[in-house]
């Protein structure tokens, strides 16, 4: 196996931080993604933005917008626009079941991984649903209250 086929497989382009912070993840679901030739490679050299991505699900297919993929730097004229509206592959009953699941009170598919599995493009969508700014606070305190303890065990533990 060569190196090269190692490094392709399961490798991760960009990750969603935010989605877990604004939204609670319900389920998710892996999905391809229709790419131009000129957008993998400016995935490989991961020049990718999430900033306010999303997916929707709009005449029985699955579309991914607002995920920018910067032009590729040797390209020519034929070069991809950056913001476009991408489609994603997935089976129609799934996608059916997430336009169910859509279409109720605050329910949303956020994008929250890109990543690269066996050479092809792959994007992990989430079923989210808004948090309330209390449910966001109470995960930052969680948060420092974990590493406050952490803190404090490797103190002690270095006694």
């Amino acid at each position: 196996m060569s190196n090269a086929k190692k490094r392709s497989d399961g490798e991760v382009i960009a990750t969603n931080r935010r989605a877990k912070y604004d939204y609670a993840i319900l389920s998710t679901l892996e999905c391809g993604l229709v790419l131009q030739g000129t957008e993998v490679k400016s995935l490989r050299a991961r020049h990718v933005h999430f900033a306010d991505a999303y997916a929707l699900v709009k005449g029985g297919e699955l579309f991914l917008m607002g995920v920018n993929i910067d032009p590729f730097a040797q390209g020519t004229h034929g070069n991809h626009e950056p913001d476009r509206t991408r489609k994603l592959l997935a089976h129609k009953r799934e996608i059916h079941k997430l336009a169910k699941h859509v279409q109720e009170k605050r329910r949303t598919l956020v994008p929250m991984r890109l990543y690269f599995k066996h050479g092809r493009a792959k994007v992990l969508i989430g079923l989210a649903e808004g948090k309330a700014r209390v449910d966001k606070r109470r995960v930052i305190q969680k948060r420092q209250q974990d590493r406050d303890v952490a803190r404090a065990l490797k103190r002690g533990a270095g006694r």
